[in-house]
């Protein structure tokens, strides 16, 4: 069973806390049974990366934001909290191929098992079984869902296919990260409001506030690859890097090395990066302004997205959103 989400460890409202709790065991409960299948083979490779765990952390803003109404617990949450971690379950699967990722979660990924294919329609039967959830909640949830499924996909394909001659490079890069994981955070903090019975003009703020989030957490990951140590992070640092993955911070370091000779050396260590040379390129670019300017990026988009929350009540859930914004840029791993 998941717990929720380390980022609201610092929340002190025990009532809210318990909320949450509960509501999230009803969503590992329906989970549980959206993942099954009668097919024997599908209901394995399906119940893969669910069965492995994760933070759950869309499923818990859905639950959070629906305390805003007076329906906090009703069905169509727990549904609309399925909806959303089923559709970012199906993407693991796709994104884990494109990436050539051998764990996830802790597990071998899906590829690994079974190969390129079984993953691929494995993710595919969990965007499908998101569908049947969703239609139950009728033709607004239909909608959102149907565009934030467009989103993650140009997310994809701009990632694969990278900026064009004419895009900024920076740019194109946080637009990529608002597609691929903003915009289904953000789409759960909406359904929250949708059918927790809040009011309606609070779906733009939240909505706003879960988009950029999502970019926050991303930009952090960026830092986090150069800075943390794998004892804390639980992640190999550089491995961006070794991949040959742009990131913010060797987006601005390829800007001020245009302009700036310890840049450019620095710069073309990392484009000629190697296994062993890797250790000595992740402290030198950990060190450089740019991954403090990629810091000070992820701070400012945590920092815009407790801002956007400014009409809603100062309430318990309210301030549980600030406390995760707080959370997701300070965090080690």
């Amino acid at each position: 069973m998941s717990s929720l989400p380390k980022q609201l460890r610092k929340v002190t409202d025990k009532g809210l806390l318990r909320q949450l709790e509960k509501g999230l065991e009803q969503v590992e409960a329906a989970l549980e049974v959206a993942v099954s299948h009668t097919d024997p083979i599908a209901s394995v490779t399906a119940r893969h990366l669910s069965s492995a765990g994760g933070k759950r952390v869309r499923p818990t803003l859905v639950l959070l934001t629906a305390q805003f109404g007076n329906q906090p617990l009703s069905q169509e949450v727990i549904d609309a909290s399925v909806v959303v971690e089923l559709t970012h379950l199906a993407t693991l699967y796709h994104d884990d191929v494109m990436d050539n990722a051998p764990m996830r979660r802790g597990v071998p990924s899906a590829h690994e098992i079974w190969g390129n294919s079984v993953a691929i329609l494995t993710g595919d039967l969990l965007f499908a079984r998101a569908s049947q959830v969703v239609s139950r909640l009728g033709e607004r949830a239909l909608a959102l869902q149907a565009n934030t499924f467009e989103r993650l996909c140009l997310g994809q394909l701009h990632e694969t296919v990278g900026p064009q001659e004419t895009d900024d490079s920076v740019a194109h890069y946080i637009q990529v990260l608002a597609d691929k994981t903003g915009s289904l955070i953000a789409a759960a903090a909406e359904m929250g409001i949708m059918f927790g019975g809040a009011d309606e003009s609070f779906r733009e703020p939240v909505r706003e506030y879960g988009e950029r989030i999502g970019v926050a957490f991303q930009l952090i990951d960026d830092v986090i690859d150069l800075q943390s140590d794998s004892a804390t992070s639980g992640k190999t640092p550089g491995t961006d890097l070794l991949a040959g993955v742009p990131t913010l911070p060797t987006l601005y370091l390829r800007q001020d090395a245009a302009t700036d000779a310890a840049s450019a050396e620095l710069m073309a260590r990392v484009d000629s990066v190697t296994e062993e040379t890797l250790a000595a390129v992740v402290k030198d670019l950990g060190q450089h302004p740019a991954t403090s300017r990629a810091y000070a990026e992820a701070r400012r988009w945590a920092d815009e997205a407790i801002a956007s929350l400014a009409p809603l009540p100062n309430t318990s859930a309210k301030q549980a959103m600030i406390a995760f914004a707080e959370a997701v840029v300070d965090r080690q791993n």
